[in-house]
Parts: structure tokens; C-alpha cells; sequence
């Protein structure tokens, strides 16, 4: 838990130590009490806006929210999952960080995607089957921020989802597209009976789609708790599937019923009049996309320009002297203190230091790109006395794109900022309680050792693997929540973030418009740009300062929410997925 401070006073907090008490009072909430929902599908905004409309919370919206997701977007998030969720609450002035990533089962070991050979594997067939799969974390993260924050009762928050699984959903154009590109969800007999006809073909956009197997497993978890999914029936379900399919993962019972979501510290610092928070780690994206806006901080990126060639020349330095921090530094941090000498906290103060930004920015030329970039060495600049830090590898993990995001605002002002994975489109292709089942597992570096180095997000026995996750809250210079965003995309939606961040502070844009506005990244080794989205001059100057760049597809997935001066809500999704937002007043007799 941490109590957040002004903005005048906090220029960065590592998230450590004791809560800290404001001063001033903080409103939030309107007097008609006004509520606001963005997801990425308009059934899952709506069971969300279902219980905000009768008073709910935040975070009992979040539960409607992500068990509808799990069924109608099945290739992006679910209970089969995990997560990340923030949560603010404006009475008592506190941001509390939820970590529901899923844990390596207890056999995990770090050879997990090595070949007889040594060498990694190749990354689909880690992929389908059971080795990718983690213990899922989703409905017990949720189950411990509804305990603490929830307002109706947890029986009540799952019967949207229930009635759309008996009822049938309509299939999406996105939905029908990933089937048909992605043919080995069909190699799975599970998936291949749910997803596709008997032709072999996906059911086509608007086929009404039912899974009495999924009502099943949610009317249990709604009856019985979350000790329902980890226990009994369905944790049985998801063994049996895990263990029985190609590449067996050797997960337990012993495992699911072990699993135990964390609350942790956010990761907090200003950035030019606000202060930006996120997701400590296994997430790498809070301190990832911190670092990036502190180091261009220095910068006058409105006078530059939206998108000219200057702005995004920094953008991309900044974000390759982060990206190459995350590779050394972010992971599922408990085993540096062995491996690096440093502590987790010291690995968070000391990144995020003022200092060693400083000395990272300073590495920046305004002029060319840098021919090489290294990580830095911020044990100098951790907290409680440095370490003794000894250089790790760099991390080797694939990371494709997928995920969710949504964003709540209850009637109260209570915020939740959430993303939500099963990591690859349609996860591990496993099913089991009529839910696709995470291939998060792959999060972690193939190779443990690099040039002699451990590597940090190596696989290990119950560790979380590294994720891009980064859920954002932001408060305005007199500490009031301001805006709240997130975005899917893999190592990109570091990026995505970051992108509209700096649209929506240093441009001035909208709300909608920064979320529109063009995607560029530089998440491995090369800058990305969308496709047909930045105009030719600019791409000719960016190469002449010395960068590659890859001009593709970047399916964002942003999901926003601002707050106007008059206090009401300025939403945005994502015109790249089927995102919606819903805004409304709580109803009277509530």
C-alpha cells in the first residue's frame, strides 16, 4: 500500500518504506456520482457498466469485466490467466498494486526450453501444450482486491458472464480472423470442438457462440469462491489438461491450491507537472516506461513537435538505454540478491534514481543514434547502500503480442487500471472449465545463461515470469487523479504507453487522439513505426540520424480515461481492436 504524496514533493518514490500521509484532501467523485468503463469488447464494457449503474465498486466491475473477457475474448485474456491491477481510492488517498501473474509449477526447472541439444525451442512448439502453461492467478488476485474493495457480493458480480455463456455470444471479425490465422489452436481437441465447425473452418463473424463449460466453472467460482478454481473439479480440469497434452508441464494439484497473489509497492515518478504509476516487478513495464519519460524529461519534446523527426529520434534513444536496463535488470526479482548482489528494492531504487537517469540521459545525443547501447550500472545509485552488483545476461525471451486492458471509474472515484494475459493469441491452445489456459510460461528467458551470466528471468520453481504489462495511474500536480490507461502488445505496449503518454502531456492532444495517434516503438533492437501512419520526410530523417526502421502493423489496444476540468470523464479505445467506453450515473436508489 502507499499513500501518495504531492507532486511538488515527490519526484520519484521507489515505492519502499513506510506509507506517507498527505496533507490535503483529495475529491474525485462528482456529486451525481458518474462512472466510466473502456475494455476491449463492448460485452465486457457493458457487464462492467451493468454494476457500476447499480453502485458497485471499481473493482466489482473489474470481476464483471474480466469474466465476460475470458469468454468472448478468448485469444487476448481470462481466468485461465493472469494479471496486473491498480487500484486508487480517493477517501483514503491510497494506490495499491494487485500482481496476479502466474507462477512456474514446482518441477519448473531452468533447462524448461532447452532442446536435448542446449538449444532454445523453437517458440511455437513451446508455445501449444503443456510446458508453457503457469499456475493462473486471475481469480485469485481479483478474489483479494474484491475482499478488500468490493461492494456487492462476489455472487453477484459473475451473471452477465454466465448468461452470455449459456445464451451464446456473437463471434467478432477479430476473434474470426486470429482462428484463421493461428491453425494450431486447432490441433488441440478442445479448442478444435469450440472454435471451429466440423469443416475445419472457424465459425464466422456473428455465429452465436455458446460454452455451457465455462458457465459451469463461473457458477462455481461465483457459488463457492475463489478456493473453487483451485481446488476440486476445476484445478483437477486444469491438471489433467496441462499433464495430458503434447509437451506435458508437470503441474500440480499441490501447485494450484499453493498459489497466492502479492500485493506490492507501486513504482511512482513525475513526469514534467504529474506524477505516473504503474506495476513494480515481475511486470517490467512501470519501471521500463518510468525510466523512459525521466530520461527525456530534459528534452523540449512540445517544442519539437508532434511526431517530427526530433521528438521521436529522443523517444527511440531514450526507450533503447531502458529496453536495454529491462533485459539485464527486470524479472521476477527474488533471486538477485543471490545471482547480481543486489536486493529487489535496490534494483527498483537504483533504476529509477534521479541521478542514474541522469547520467543515462546525458548519454543521449540530440544528433545521431548511439551505434551501441549497453545497460547501465545503477548499484551505485540503490537505496539502503549499493551492492556489490556482478553483470547478469541478457534476457532471451520471446514475448509476442496479445493481452487486454481496461480502465474503471466507480461512482465514488475509486479507479482500477487493469491488464489482464493469457500471453500468446489463444494462450497455450490447451482448454479446460471451458477456458483457454495461459501460455505464460514462455514470458521467461530460453536460455538461463548468456556468455557465462545467469539471466535474471530465467525459468525457476514457482517464479513469476517477466512481463511488458503497464497498468497507469495518473494524478495532476495537486495529487487528484487525472487519467488512467494501458494498453496489450507484448514488449511493445512499454511503447504504446509511452506514446500516448507523452501525446497527451507534452502534445496536448485529446484523450481519443493521442490513443489514435501513430505507434512507434523501439522494443527489440529496432525502431518500429506503424504502417502507413508517419509521413515519408520524417522516416528519411530518422534514418539519415542513424535508424533502422521497420515500418509494420501494431495492434495497440489502448483503453483511457482523462478527467476534464469540469469533472467529467474523456474516454478512448482503441480504434485498432473493438474497444469501447461507457459513461453514466449511478441510479438513484443505489
Amino acid at each position: 500500500m502507499r499513500h501518495l504524496l504531492p507532486i511538488a514533493a515527490l519526484l520519484l518514490s521507489a515505492c519502499g518504506g513506510d506509507a506517507v500521509e498527505r496533507d490535503d484532501a483529495i475529491a474525485v467523485a462528482e456529486p451525481e456520482k458518474r462512472w466510466f468503463v473502456a475494455a476491449a469488447s463492448p460485452y465486457a464494457a457493458q457487464a462492467g457498466a451493468a454494476v457500476l449503474r447499480r453502485g458497485g465498486s471499481a473493482v466489482d466491475a473489474a470481476v464483471a469485466t474480466q469474466a465476460v473477457l475470458g469468454l468472448v475474448e478468448p485469444q487476448s485474456s481470462g481466468l485461465g490467466g493472469g494479471g496486473f491491477l491498480i487500484h486508487y481510492d480517493p477517501a483514503s488517498n491510497t494506490l495499491e498494486t494487485y500482481n496476479g501473474r502466474e507462477t512456474a509449477p514446482a518441477s519448473a526447472t531452468p533447462d524448461r526450453f532447452l532442446t536435448d541439444g542446449g538449444e532454445p525451442m523453437n517458440f511455437y512448439d513451446a508455445v501449444a501444450g503443456g510446458l508453457s502453461v503457469g499456475v493462473p492467478g486471475a481469480v485469485r488476485m481479483l478474489d483479494l482486491a474484491h475482499r478488500e474493495h468490493g461492494r456487492l457480493p462476489w455472487d453477484a458480480l459473475f451473471t452477465d458472464a454466465i448468461a452470455l455463456s449459456e445464451e451464446g455470444f456473437e463471434v467478432s471479425s477479430r476473434l474470426n480472423n486470429l482462428l484463421g490465422r493461428f491453425h494450431r489452436v486447432k490441433t488441440m481437441p478442445a479448442a478444435a470442438d469450440y472454435f471451429y465447425d466440423e469443416s475445419g473452418a472457424p465459425w464466422p463473424v456473428g455465429h452465436v457462440l455458446k460454452n455451457p463449460a465455462y458457465a459451469e466453472t463461473l457458477t462455481a467460482i461465483a457459488t463457492s469462491g475463489a478456493d473453487a478454481f483451485y481446488e476440486g473439479p476445476i484445478a483437477e480440469a486444469i491438471v489433467d489438461a496441462v499433464n495430458a497434452a503434447p509437451n506435458p508441464g508437470g503441474m500440480t494439484l499441490d501447485d494450484m491450491a499453493a498459489y497466492r497473489p502479492e500485493k506490492v509497492d507501486p513504482v511512482c515518478s513525475g513526469y514534467r507537472s504529474y506524477q505516473i504509476c504503474s506495476m513494480a516487478p515481475p511486470s517490467s513495464g512501470g519501471v521500463t516506461t518510468l525510466q523512459i519519460l525521466s530520461m527525456l524529461e530534459p528534452f523540449d519534446l512540445a517544442g519539437a513537435g508532434a511526431f517530427s523527426v526530433e521528438a521521436l529520434h529522443l523517444l527511440f534513444e531514450a526507450s533503447r538505454l531502458a529496453y536495454a536496463d529491462r533485459d539485464e535488470f527486470l524479472a521476477d526479482n527474488k533471486q538477485l540478491a543471490e545471482q547480481g548482489g543486489l536486493t529487489p528494492a535496490q534494483v527498483i531504487s537504483g533504476l529509477l534514481s534521479p541521478d542514474y537517469l541522469t547520467m543515462r540521459a546525458a548519454l543521449i545525443d540530440a544528433a545521431a543514434a548511439a551505434e551501441e547501447v549497453a545497460a547501465g550500472d545503477p548499484s551505485q545509485y540503490a537505496d539502503d547502500g549499493a551492492g556489490v552488483w556482478e553483470p547478469m545476461g541478457k534476457d532471451a525471451s520471446p514475448e509476442p503480442p496479445s493481452t487486454s486492458h481496461f480502465v474503471i471509474v466507480d461512482g465514488d472515484g475509486n479507479v482500477v487500471s487493469m491488464t489482464a494475459t493469457v500471453e500468446f493469441a489463444f494462450g497455450s491452445h490447451l482448454m479446460a472449465g471451458g477456458m483457454i489456459l495461459n501460455n505464460q510460461l514462455t514470458d521467461f528467458s530460453f536460455l538461463p545463461e548468456r556468455d557465462g551470466r545467469p539471466v535474471a528471468n530465467a525459468v525457476g520453481p514457482g517464479k513469476r515470469p517477466r512481463s511488458s504489462m503497464s497498468p497507469v495511474i495518473v494524478f495532476d500536480d495537486e495529487g487528484d487523479f487525472y487519467a488512467a490507461l494501458g494498453s496489450p502488445g507484448g514488449p511493445a505496449i512499454i511503447g504504446f504507453v509511452v506514446k500516448t503518454l507523452i501525446a497527451l502531456i507534452d502534445w496536448e492532444m485529446p484523450m481519443q487522439a493521442a490513443v489514435d495517434a501513430p505507434n512507434v516503438v523501439y522494443p527489440r533492437g529496432q525502431a518500429v513505426i506503424e504502417e502507413d501512419a508517419i509521413d515519408d520526410q520524417v522516416i528519411a530523417g530518422l534514418e539519415a540520424k542513424g535508424h533502422s526502421i521497420l515500418e509494420r502493423a501494431l495492434a495497440s489496444g489502448v483503453q483511457a480515461v482523462r478527467v476534464r476540468e469540469d469533472g467529467t470523464f474523456e474516454g478512448a479505445a482503441d480504434p485498432r481492436r473493438e474497444g469501447v467506453w461507457l459513461t453514466g450515473v449511478v441510479e438513484a436508489d443505489n
